[in-house]
């Protein structure tokens, strides 16, 4: 089990995508994600296997949420800065997504 303080260390934030293209070089199919975190922020990338349930085109404008203070990941030929989040369901992963529209770099408590 962890504790209330480990959870608290952990910055999950609201970002939008802003690009998504194909990461050519991934060893399992994934897109390359250029995210808005908000002015105190700025736009992050990652890497993200979610091409069972999304096309590059309907990911633009998406809100997601990531995790933003883990250290950077080199994926294929993308550094991935943020780990988004989403469930590993039977149809793939499915992105967690705030319910309403919010602003880019909100805190998830």
């Amino acid at each position: 089990m962890i504790t209330i303080e480990d959870f608290n260390k952990v910055d999950m934030r609201v970002g939008t995508i802003i690009e998504a293209t194909v990461n050519q070089k991934a060893k399992k199919p994934a897109y390359k994600l250029k995210i808005d975190f908000g002015k105190e922020m700025g736009i992050k990338t990652s890497s993200a296997q979610i091409t069972k349930c999304y096309k590059e085109e309907d990911l633009i404008g998406r809100q997601i949420i990531a995790v933003v203070n883990f250290p950077p990941r080199q994926v294929a030929d993308v550094k991935s800065e943020v780990l988004i989040l989403g469930t590993d369901s039977k149809q793939g992963i499915v992105l967690l997504e705030p319910e309403q529209q919010v602003e880019n770099g909100d805190k998830i408590y």
